[in-house]
């Protein structure tokens, strides 16, 4: 794996997780208690021995560069890195990246400037999966491929979300963006072939669908890019199917796309299961070691969630909830369904004394809160007597300092939530 580059792509504005990306580029979010969603992408790179990496981004990237900085550091006898390519001004372009194909396609440069590139994988940085790359790299060589797209088996029903493929063996045939005709959905069935491959797979599994991972050839991603499409899965692999030798390598393992964020706060209610799909326990994903003591759990009822290092809770009911670090947890609190970002500093006396004299609530959540269905973003400070439960059952709203979608609330970083408010 020593000739291969990784492009992690970091998505757009990241408007799909508005408020979460208001101040962070979509791969900064945090996610599982004390990791950011990069994390997942680059430890399976590196859990398969893939060591040379770039993040292409153009949005609120000051916090994404300040965790790679933090947390990916090789020493200096080694080859390896973690490097963020922004978007930038050139004589070349003026642009914003257009698509994924056009952020790769204006970072080629750095690519092209290793003498020893073989091969260049692509992914996202917006997905929780745990996949050995040297798997997919073993198949790729095996059937002597240009291009390879990890594929899965999804229904009918979540069909229309993906790109859809049609495999004649191990190469794609067919490749459908988000079909939404019925006629055409009943032409790009899998289901015999998949039953095949999967034995005991759900019958409703019908549909093979592109994970949004493409591994190329240097050469084959040079000559796709000269074509001036912008975007991989609308263009690019159309293209290439008619063109190229692309195979899909099958996936059966969990996936989830947590570009929104119902399936984000989902993913995140997931990993507190008993025996989750997604297993941080097993998954060695590699975050910023930031050196915190225990928490400290005072007389409080846990029920099936999980607890991030240097969170003070005190007589709290927490149930299926994940606690995020440095998280604090006044009296009487009840936490249900719910995503707490935590902090990123403690507040010292003096600042709790600053607080005192003008009246500012202390960062974390006040006695005798009930929180249900909601992400609490980092450093908010919710008063004490507060009811964040969506009373109304709204589905969409903006109200200021908070947000909901999909009916579930969302309070940004930084934002304060006075004493005694009912949402």
């Amino acid at each position: 794996m020593q000739n291969v580059i990784c492009l992690i792509l970091g998505g757009g504005q990241g408007s799909r997780l508005f408020p979460l990306t208001k101040d962070r580029s979509k791969p900064a979010v945090p996610i599982g208690g004390k990791y950011r969603l990069i994390d997942i992408p680059i430890s399976n790179c590196l859990n398969s021995n893939i060591n040379r990496i770039f993040i292409l981004t153009q949005f609120n990237s000051a916090s994404l560069n300040k965790h790679i900085n933090h947390t990916y550091r090789f020493d200096n006898f080694h080859k390896g890195f973690v490097d963020i390519l922004a978007a930038e001004q050139s004589t070349e372009s003026k642009d914003w990246y257009q698509g994924t194909a056009d952020a790769v396609r204006k970072n080629l440069k750095h690519i092209t400037a290793f003498f020893n590139v073989s091969h260049v994988l692509i992914l996202s940085g917006d997905q929780v999966y745990t996949m050995d790359f040297k798997q997919l790299f073993a198949f790729h060589k095996e059937t002597s491929s240009e291009i390879t797209v990890p594929v899965l088996p999804v229904s009918r029903e979540d069909a229309p979300g993906f790109g859809i493929v049609k495999l004649n063996k191990d190469y794609i045939v067919d490749f459908i963006e988000k079909p939404k005709d019925p006629n055409v959905l009943d032409e790009i069935k899998s289901g015999k072939f998949i039953k095949e491959k999967f034995e005991g797979i759900e019958n409703d599994k019908e549909y093979l669908a592109s994970m949004g991972i493409y591994l190329f050839n240097i050469d084959t991603l040079i000559q796709s890019l000269e074509t001036g499409y912008k975007d991989f899965g609308k263009e690019i692999i159309p293209w290439a199917i008619k063109n190229k030798k692309v195979s899909g390598f099958l996936f059966n393992d969990y996936w989830e796309d947590v570009g929104t964020i119902k399936s984000f706060w989902k993913a995140n209610l997931d990993f507190t299961m008993a025996s989750p799909k997604f297993d941080f326990f097993k998954s060695s994903i590699y975050t910023n070691a930031r050196y915190l003591p225990p928490s400290r759990l005072i007389n409080c009822n846990i029920f099936e969630s999980l607890i991030s290092e240097g969170a003070i809770l005190k007589n709290a009911n927490i149930k299926k909830s994940l606690i995020g670090i440095r998280s604090i947890i006044q009296d009487n609190t009840t936490v249900e369904n719910s995503l707490i970002m935590g902090a990123d500093f403690y507040e010292n006396e003096e600042g709790k004394e600053y607080n005192r004299k003008y009246n500012i609530i202390n960062i974390g959540i006040g006695n005798n809160t009930t929180i249900k269905n909601a992400i609490i973003d980092k450093n908010a400070r919710i008063g004490k007597n507060c009811k964040i439960i969506n009373k109304k059952e709204l589905v969409d709203f903006d109200g200021g300092n908070y947000y909901i979608r999909d009916g579930i609330i969302i309070v940004p970083k930084n934002s304060t939530i006075q004493d005694d408010t009912e949402i």
